[in-house]
């Protein structure tokens, strides 16, 4: 790509008084402000550093990032990135700088706006190329109960936020993606210009193009946008831009369209008021080469002419370029501009477009699912922000799927919500007809796309397209209420499946390596960034399968659902390790919002499931073994505390993180731990049945199936990893508009900065009916060498109120699952019909399916995604069978 004109080396020194760290002071509701007593003692001390007896709880107020500077050769890597940290005592806040070894409780969202700590150690950095310039340094923190309390929030800080605390850069980043404008100096809407424009002066593209290499200066330019990209971050340690932006514009006039290419500082000052449609007088602007591999729209009139050989450049220099927005009442039809086209299309016909078609649609949001991430490249700090979303238009029975990248547009993306009107355009289709033809098409953003919903429509010019008033037409005809039955939001939501053949999906996968051994899956969860999903493949065993369903009663009556069973097969014994009693003490309570380890005292998600040694498990070796919990059982669960609520990071993951600086409390172990160890045994063994605590719901029930296998190898096991938890964030929920704002937060990325204004609620997420099946499955994986197994969880996705919602036809070329599926689904239906199901989950299909697999090498597809904390869902996607050695078919 050209180099754009730069604009300056590192920046000039700015005044002190801009850059400082200081405390931006609020109104004490008494007494001094501790962390301005702090700062103080910090500075005085003789090795700039402390160590506070009796930290006070505070409050992160903002975690904001900020690009890296490269440190000087030779040297290791560096982090690319810095985070800088507000916090408040209810007197002042402090902005401090976060020392990288601790970047990953940011990353991990351990470390997150909203949440209280103790400070435990900090230093004081001078900049020794500045005068009389330094900040405060946080090196050891600890959690200080639960986040910031509805009642007493900080104050918000500016929105003009002062530059960031360590090296020349002059803005922040948004938290977790690059794509989006973030901070006060992004400027919402330019004044439009009442300017006279004189017509015998202003030349066309056509003529441009034929003359631009004879011409040192050019005339104005009179064009209207048609379309608009994302913007482009291309900032780097090493160089020393101060705003290195980029955002493409396509642009035309009477004689055809042509590329505009906006750069650095004018990103922030121009970029949200070039809207499609908006008309612009271009003074002072330069030519040059285009640059040959960018994306290229798709034009809504095909007949237009493309100017491809050269773009026009707007900078702040060589030369200044002069843009003026010319108001639309002002926009004379004598200057011949071209109106927007679009090429919307009905749900009724995408079935019959080719792949990487474009085209523009228009619906009614029925779900919509979290905010996600995907890494740009292996190993890098880079993200890819997408969500998903199902949207109507009455043409068919089947929805718009919608695969929704972060389009700079982050008013819009955080706020799609279902029964909003969703516009997309400049989508492409993504279908393949080699796999099965009636596979699901889906669409995808482009990178020209733009999203607009309910409240962005007005003024748009979509709005005199024919079918987007035929789509408002079959609206008006609809019920409110019909509809809103069909409405999800949130949870897993595993799409596009994998495809039905293992070479296919080696083929479409990008990463080094394809297969990954079962041992190593704890480092690809502990590699995890928030809300970072990926799909990894292992191969294994399928050695054994249980159903853990929840009573609707049960859900209603607590609250809870889904919590997760014991998660060793060796939790009977009382020898259990210490980290076994620490995870039994996490996994029954998984509601609990008061632990008080925070960022570093507990395990990291690749390790706080893995144990070394299994001990002996009191079950029997039946093939399928039946049970019912009693509800008795529950009697015991309250005493399940075996040590103290601090669960804590292993050595190795301390190391990894950079966590051994801060303090956390001794383990210790609880008097009765022998009889606690024994009560985790499930009182059911009088009935042969496996070890599955009874928790706070009742009517919980479960049967298993194992293979002979398994009953000789998993008490000899090297290494055995336990994912198959269920979190709240795991499950769909039915959409209710009331408490539409929780909801979006509930599924949107952690805010850099706390709102203290935001809608409060005492609801709880689980307490919004699921929209999911009434259970799910644990599948055990046995490695290939019988050394290694893992546990992972199969959620069966079923919505009896609208049936194409999660596809469950596309796992129908997986016996095994599909099996899972169909029967969860089968009870659903029942359920939800008013009639009681009598249909064992773990049916003799599933136990045929499972028995077909007995002992032969299977490659399993895991979805894996972090949720926070140390939180991290790892779901069974697909499973395919090595019928011969190199060849793989599905199962």
């Amino acid at each position: 790509m050209q180099d754009p004109t730069p604009e300056g080396g590192g920046g000039g020194a700015r005044p002190t008084e801009e850059r400082r760290g200081a405390a931006a002071r609020v109104p004490a509701s008494g007494g001094a402000s501790w962390l301005q007593q702090v700062f103080e003692e910090v500075r005085g001390s003789s090795r700039l550093s402390v160590a506070p007896a009796e930290p006070p709880p505070l409050t992160v107020v903002a975690v904001e990032r900020y690009l890296a500077e490269a440190p000087p050769p030779p040297a290791a890597a560096a982090p690319q990135y810095w985070y800088d940290v507000t916090l408040a005592d209810g007197a002042c806040q402090e902005r401090c700088y976060l020392a990288p070894r601790l970047n990953g409780l940011v990353q991990r969202a351990q470390l997150r706006a909203g949440a209280r700590l103790r400070l435990r150690r900090c230093s004081y950095l001078y900049d020794e190329k500045r005068l009389n310039y330094g900040f405060l340094c946080l090196e050891e923190l600890e959690r200080a109960g639960a986040a910031a309390a509805a009642g007493h929030p900080p104050t918000a800080p500016p929105r003009r936020r002062p530059p960031p605390l360590r090296g020349e850069k002059k803005h922040y980043l948004p938290l977790w993606n690059n794509e989006d404008p973030y901070g006060g100096m992004w400027v919402t809407d330019k004044p439009q210009a009442q300017v006279d424009v004189d017509v015998s002066k202003v030349t066309s593209l056509g003529q441009l193009e034929m003359t631009w290499r004879s011409r040192a200066h050019f005339h104005p330019l009179l064009v209207r946008v048609l379309h608009k990209s994302r913007l482009r971050y291309y900032g780097k340690p090493e160089k020393k831009l101060d705003m290195p932006y980029q955002a493409y514009f396509e642009v035309a006039d009477g004689s055809g369209m042509m590329s505009m290419v906006l750069w650095n500082s004018l990103c922030p000052e121009w970029y949200n008021s070039m809207k499609v449609g908006t008309v612009l007088l271009l003074e002072q602007y330069a030519i040059k080469t285009s640059y040959p591999f960018k994306t290229q729209p798709t034009p809504g009139d095909s007949q237009m002419k493309r100017f491809a050989t050269i773009e026009i450049s707007l900078n702040v220099r060589d030369p200044p370029t002069k843009i003026s927005i010319i108001p639309e009442e002002m926009v004379k039809p004598e200057w011949g501009l071209p109106e927007v086209k679009y090429r919307f299309i009905t749900r009724s016909e995408l079935d019959d477009l080719p792949n990487n078609h474009s085209c523009d649609v228009i619906g009614l949001v029925t779900f919509v699912g979290r905010a996600e991430r995907a890494r740009k490249r292996e190993h890098g700090e880079d993200f890819w922000l997408y969500r998903w979303a199902h949207a109507i238009d009455g043409t068919s029975d089947q929805p718009f799927i919608l695969e929704l990248f972060a389009t700079s547009q982050p008013d819009v993306f955080e706020r799609i919500h279902p029964m909003t009107y969703l516009v997309c355009t400049q989508m492409r289709v993504v279908r393949d007809l080699t796999e099965n033809p009636s596979s699901t098409i889906y669409l995808t953003t482009s990178n020209e796309s733009q999203i607009f919903i309910t409240g962005w429509h007005k003024g748009q010019p979509y709005t005199k397209d024919t079918k987007v008033k035929n789509f408002i037409q079959w609206i008006k005809t609809q019920s409110e209420a019909d509809q809103m039955k069909k409405t999800v939001i949130g949870g897993y939501y595993p799409f596009p499946r994998p495809p039905n053949n293992f070479l296919k999906y080696c083929k479409n996968n990008k990463v080094e390596s394809v297969l990954k051994a079962i041992g190593e899956t704890g480092k690809e969860i502990e590699d995890l960034h928030y809300r970072e999903h990926k799909r990894i493949a292992v191969q294994g065993i399928i050695s054994a399968i249980r159903y853990i369903s929840c009573s609707s009663a049960a859900e209603e009556a607590s609250g809870v659902e889904l919590v997760q069973k014991d998660t060793s097969q060796s939790l009977e014994n009382s020898a259990m390790s210490r980290e076994d009693c620490i995870q039994k003490r996490k996994d029954t309570n998984v509601q609990n919002k008061e632990d008080k380890s925070f960022l570093g005292p507990h395990c990291p998600p690749g390790e706080q499931h893995q144990h070394q040694a299994p001990l002996p498990k009191k079950s029997s070796v039946k093939r399928k073994i039946p049970c019912k919990l009693n509800t008795d059982a529950k009697q015991g669960s309250a005493s399940v505390i075996p040590v103290s609520s601090y669960p804590y990071f292993t050595r190795s993951a301390r190391r990894k993180f950079g966590l051994d600086e801060f303090r956390h409390e001794d383990l210790v172990q609880d008097k009765n731990g022998q009889a606690v160890s024994d009560s985790l045994q499930c009182s059911t063994d009088r009935e042969g049945m496996s070890d599955i605590p009874e928790t706070a719901e009742t009517g919980r029930s479960c049967d298993s199936w194992q293979s002979d296998l398994w009953a000789q190898v998993k008490d000899k096991l090297l290494k055995y990893l336990h994912h198959s938890t269920i979190f709240p964030e795991s499950i769909p929920r039915k959409f209710d508009y009331v408490h539409k704002d929780l909801l979006m937060q509930q599924y949107n990325l952690h805010a850099a900065v706390h709102q203290p204004n935001e809608t409060r609620t005492d609801k709880n997420i689980n307490e919004f009916k699921s929209a999911s099946g009434l259970g799910y499955y644990e599948v055990t994986v046995l490695g290939i060498n019988h050394d290694v197994a893992i546990d992972v969880a199969f959620l069966p996705l079923f919505c009896p109120e609208d049936p194409h919602l999660f596809q469950l036809e596309d796992v129908q070329n997986d016996t095994l699952l599909s099996c899972m599926s169909c029967i969860s689904a089968c009870q659903q239906k029942a359920t939800s019909n008013g009639r009681l199901c009598d249909m064992f989950p773990l049916s003799n299909e599933i136990v045929k399916a499972a028995m077909d697999l007995d002992g032969k090498h299977v490659v399993c597809i895991l979805d894996i995604c972090h949720l926070g904390d140390d939180k991290v869902e790892v779901f069974l996607s697909k499973i395919y069978k090595a019928a011969e050695p190199g060849v793989l078919d599905t199962v």
